[in-house]
């Protein structure tokens, strides 16, 4: 699957990069005349579910000079906020936003007296996935899929999954939870949803690091997905855009049974609020996990680029402002779209990206 991802990526670039002239990639500081000025290097790690997107940004973006290379180690949310903290990076991507701990504290690449910001630059839904045999489709809510992850339901008959899922073929197997065993956004993500949606089922607090024992750990969105693919009875969940041929949960929202798409991870979005006590320029958002609107998808992931508000060194400062300026922007959000199912930003929030990211110094 990734190979194809991979030539997908690579064909859906090469089509953007004809249209880049006049598009906010070339408005950017150091673009002239369609034509790059800027070069250097700009490291950047942090999250694997963003990893898609940020393939084919970068390819994209270098296509616009020979002079500029980025590179991306999608090595997980918390390694990257970390590796960006210490000053191993000039940016991470993360699927859990800086938090304010974090932020009280220094940044190797910023200028003294200034601090890193949270910009939105991707937004997919997070899909529960499963592999049991004779099962296609598979309705949860969330306080069945809380159980399930707790430990409290272990059985694929359990009368739970089975009132949910009239006359579908459930076997009398035991169920393997899988669970990211590394620092991860989307497992922050995801236990935020099951605290807020399922709090009596769901006692613990949302974190990054899987809070419970038992259940099977695996590295990374790339190992959850192979261990849940090669397992049997197994359930996990990942970004959309690393399902593959797994079985793809729908989840109760209201009276409905929804499934996750880009259209309903936006619907999700554009429902929830900004985080209030920030400064103007971080843009972090609080997801309704238990809205009742059809539409929306509360299982959904806003993945972030970490950035110095002013870098230390100057000439970074204008290839992140560039860099960053091109992810925000229409072509930027339609590159990851084709390439990673990702929901375009849009209407406020697209704006209010745009102009942090022109910020950046």
């Amino acid at each position: 699957m990734r190979s194809a991802r991979k030539v997908v990526t690579a064909a859906f670039s090469a089509i953007i990069l004809a249209g880049l002239t006049g598009c906010a990639v070339n408005e950017a500081p150091g673009f002239s005349g369609g034509e790059s000025q800027l070069s250097g290097t700009l490291n950047g790690a942090g999250s694997s579910a963003q990893g898609s997107a940020q393939e084919a940004w970068i390819a994209a973006f270098q296509g616009t000079s020979s002079g500029l290379t980025v590179n991306y180690d999608p090595s997980g949310s918390g390694a990257g906020r970390k590796a960006f903290i210490s000053g191993g990076v000039q940016f991470a991507g993360s699927d859990s936003a800086l938090s304010d701990d974090e932020l009280t504290g220094t940044f190797a690449m910023c200028a003294t007296g200034t601090s890193a910001i949270n910009i939105p630059v991707y937004n997919s839904p997070i899909a529960v996935v499963f592999n049991v045999e004779g099962v296609d489709d598979l309705n949860l809510d969330a306080e069945t899929v809380a159980k399930v992850f707790s430990g409290a339901i272990t059985q694929w008959n359990d009368p739970a999954i089975v009132a949910l899922n009239p006359g579908a073929k459930l076997p009398a197997a035991t169920i393997t939870a899988v669970h990211r065993s590394d620092d991860s956004g989307t497992t922050k993500n995801f236990t935020d949803y099951l605290s807020k949606a399922a709090p009596e089922a769901w006692t613990s607090k949302p974190d990054g690091k899987w809070p419970l024992e038992g259940g099977e750990g695996a590295n990374g969105t790339s190992g959850l997905i192979d261990t849940v693919t090669n397992g049997s009875n197994t359930i996990g969940y990942a970004d959309l855009s690393k399902a593959g041929k797994l079985g793809i949960a729908k989840l109760k929202v209201g009276d409905a049974f929804v499934a996750p798409s880009a259209e309903a991870a936006a619907a999700a979005l554009a429902g929830s609020e900004k985080v209030s006590g920030r400064a103007d320029n971080d843009l972090t958002f609080k997801i309704n996990r238990t809205t009742t609107d059809s539409k929306a998808y509360p299982l959904v992931l806003v993945s972030y680029l970490i950035v110095c508000q002013q870098y230390a060194d100057a000439e970074v400062g204008k290839l992140v402002n560039a860099y960053a300026s091109f992810l925000v922007s229409s072509t930027g959000q339609l590159i990851a779209a084709g390439a990673a199912g990702s929901a375009p930003l849009t209407g406020d929030i697209e704006k209010e990206a745009i102009r942090v990211a022109a910020s950046i110094q």
